[in-house]
């Protein structure tokens, strides 16, 4: 092994190496200047027209033809850190290769070498990692710091090394490579709020006409293309009953829920569905009071419904009229003065929240932090309850300070009871001017120069179609949508990266796989990240991912989680089982959420349908607070989906490697539509381990459409039979 605490040893042959880089530069031909010919380094302060000084590379996926040892990763080449580098094995040729996520233009590269240098090597791009065109072919190189104009394009950007400078490998501390832009001067922050936001006070006139309009069109819309953000100014609003269909949110401009009051309702209900609520899905309410007409509102909601920061003088009613089924739900942050009913609700959890009571439920109603919450029953009965939420932080809101509108930014909380306002302690207020506020027709290049400003981004309400993967690379970047802001990925691109820093928060949109396979949809830090982040970690708040169902979409990974201490609250990572571009292939999707980083918390985690493993959780000391699930419908057969001698893939596996997990109150239903017949091994595999803690786990077989046999790994016993009897185990191992 070569240890670079000793450069003595790599100065051998270095004479050797510089007297073959002359003898290169005195054999070449007279008509062309020795550095143009040799490839030689253009000087740092030199930069091509309109050629870009974002690093493009930074955070990308990155891989090589071998690596010296697990210290010397491809990926540390691109992560930003001139304290860590790749090293490649000790022969000819080597290779190191990055994925920019789309096709760019391409007009530099930075290469800052190690001792072990390449003395003879290409610059390259490929459109799909196969094909590769030479941008660059350099030879008699010296190592050190060196950047290279090149003009081309492609999505991946590969250093190809064919003769070394040294007996060792190749080693690079980082590799920066810049493209050209379509942004021809600054981005500006600031601005209106765009078509699709609907500002309001209580003098505004036709607003109850308003919601109605927008109900009316967003009613039965489950896939369609409509967005809308309804945004109430302080006051008090009298006789209003804004009903909600899909893609639209209520939220309130004050900064405490008291500021804006509603003598009226916000209203969900499934008479569209005929009374059924399960498809009730993208919607929300926010940050505002309300009284309601009848003394109970009706919230009767499925998966990504969030009700965040409400308080309800009165109670409220998660069922649809007539108590047809409903599969909630999500209630945070918020005052409920009177009862909540779920009744036909089937699972729910609510968090850091206050209540002044609970009914009932069906299968799993789970609390963290509630004041007036019920305690545990399981398994006689739906309750788990914890008194405290063991990591916090609520979502960023917009709100109005005087005549300017402001984001703020919620602390961190910890062991969290009851609400986080009227005190609001330690959260921040950012100006506007500090967001580009992205609207419909904003290009993906446009949104990642805002983010090279350093601006945080607010997206509006509508579809944005992107062709490049948007990096967020700064520490403590705010990502809001309003209104179910949607993501597109296409041709193939990643939607969102997320680098290994501190304190990024993604909360409010919708990810839309697209018709083109992307490798992950989001992925928050690069391979291998291991920042310590504890004291300020990332957030992804109701952020929500799905894979067909407006169209064919595809995807391997849909969220991948690399970076340690995150904080997953409130997610619903779907593959369709209804809607357009469904199917078994049509919309394939392998897994839902993959775990990597260590310390990571998810509270409120909804992932269904996958091909694959719906969760794969392989960092340490992981924790889970909530999970629902369904297997994927259109299993063909039991072949389809048997791996490793076991039938059917865990809904929720711990890692076998991992040592420390914990897990509460997690369900797994199966609903085998297109062949019955299939006996699905387990719901859940672990490891069975001293640190693996998994509680109160239940499978249940939806009306006899399949079966599980067991619940985690050979324990618990089967369902059998039509009515949807769960079979439960307290405590694993």
């Amino acid at each position: 092994m070569r240890h670079t605490e000793h450069p003595g040893l790599l100065r051998r042959g270095s004479l050797g190496a510089a007297l073959l880089a002359l003898a290169a530069l005195v054999t070449l031909p007279s008509a062309q200047s020795p550095a143009a010919a040799a490839g030689a380094p253009l000087p740092q302060t030199r930069a091509a027209a309109g050629c870009g000084t974002a690093d493009a590379a930074r955070g990308g996926p990155a891989t090589a033809s071998s690596t010296e040892h697990a210290g010397t990763p491809a990926s540390a080449a691109f992560d930003g850190d001139p304290g860590t580098r790749w090293s490649s094995q000790w022969s000819d040729p080597q290779w190191l290769q990055v994925d920019l996520g789309s096709v760019r233009e391409l007009c530099g590269v930075d290469l800052h070498w190690e001792a072990a240098y390449g003395k003879d090597f290409r610059i390259e791009a490929s459109p799909d990692g196969r094909n590769w065109t030479t941008l660059r072919s350099v030879t008699g190189a010296t190592g050190g710091r060196a950047s290279y104009e090149v003009s081309g394009e492609g999505r991946y950007v590969r250093v190809l090394g064919t003769a070394r400078g040294t007996g060792y490998g190749y080693s690079l501390w980082e590799v920066a490579v810049h493209t050209t832009t379509d942004v021809t001067g600054p981005v500006q922050g600031g601005g209106d709020l765009g078509p699709n936001v609907i500002v309001a006070d209580p003098s505004t006139p036709g607003l109850q006409q308003k919601f109605d309009e927008v109900f009316a069109r967003q009613e039965e819309s489950q896939f369609g293309t409509g967005r809308y953000q309804f945004l109430l100014k302080p006051g008090t609003y009298n006789g209003l009953n804004a009903q909600l269909g899909f893609y639209t949110s209520v939220s309130g401009l004050g900064l405490n829920p008291d500021d804006v009051q509603i003598n009226g309702d916000i209203t969900v209900d499934a008479g569209w569905f005929n009374g059924n609520a399960t498809q009730n899905f993208w919607r929300s309410a926010e940050n505002l009071a309300l009284s309601p007409v009848n003394g109970t509102d009706r919230w009767a909601v499925a998966q990504a419904a969030p009700f965040r920061r409400i308080h309800v003088k009165g109670g409220l009613n998660l069922a649809p009229n007539g108590y047809g089924w409903a599969s909630g739900g999500y209630i945070a942050d918020s005052r409920i003065d009177g009862t909540v009913g779920p009744y036909s609700q089937q699972q729910w959890y609510t968090r850091d929240s206050s209540v002044g009571g609970w009914t009932n439920g069906v299968w799993n109603m789970t609390f963290t932090g509630v004041e007036g919450a019920p305690a545990t029953d399981f398994p006689s009965g739906p309750y788990t309850t914890l008194d405290t939420t063991p990591v916090s932080r609520e979502k960023p809101f917009l709100y109005l300070d005087g005549d300017a509108y402001k984001v703020f930014v919620p602390a961190k909380r910890t062991n969290a009871r009851g609400v986080s306002w009227p005190a609001n302690t330690g959260g921040t207020s950012l100006p506007l001017d500090r967001f580009y506020v992205v609207k419909p027709g904003a290009t993906a290049a446009t949104i990642n120069a805002a983010l090279d400003q350093g601006l945080n981004l607010l997206f509006t309400p509508g579809v944005y179609p992107i062709d490049e993967t948007i990096r967020v690379d700064r520490p403590g970047t705010v990502v809001l949508g309003l209104g179910l802001a949607t993501l597109v990925p296409q041709n193939g691109v990643d939607a969102v990266h997320v680098a290994d820093v501190d304190g990024v928060r993604l909360a409010g949109f919708l990810i839309d796989a697209g018709p083109v396979r992307s490798d992950t949809l989001l992925r928050i830090g690069p391979p291998g990240s291991s920042a310590d982040h504890s004291a300020d970690p990332t957030t992804m708040q109701d952020v929500f991912i799905r894979i067909g169902g407006a169209g064919p979409g595809l995807a391997t990974d849909s969220v991948v989680v690399n970076s340690d201490d995150v904080l997953i609250d409130h997610t619903w990572i779907w593959r369709a089982d209804h809607g357009e571009g469904v199917g078994w292939e049509t919309n394939r999707a392998d897994y839902g959420l993959r775990v990597n980083g260590d310390d990571v918390l998810a509270t409120g985690l909804f992932v269904e349908h996958f091909n694959k493993y719906d969760v794969v959780w392989s960092g340490e000391r992981g924790r889970t607070i909530f999970f629902q699930n369904e297997k994927a419908y259109d299993a063909p057969n039991e072949a389809a989906i048997t791996h490793d001698g076991i039938v059917g893939y865990a809904a929720y596996k711990v890692a076998d490697s991992v040592e420390r997990h914990e897990a509460w109150a997690l369900g797994s239903y199966c609903n085998y539509t297109a062949d019955d017949t299939i006996v699905q091994h387990h719901g859940f595999q672990v490891p069975v381990k001293p640190g693996i803690r998994m509680r109160h786990l239940q499978v249940i077989s939806l009306g006899g459409k399949g079966q599980y046999r067991h619940v985690v790994n050979d324990t618990g016993g089967p369902t059998s039979g039509t009515d949807t009897i769960p079979s439960k185990v307290v405590q694993f191992p």
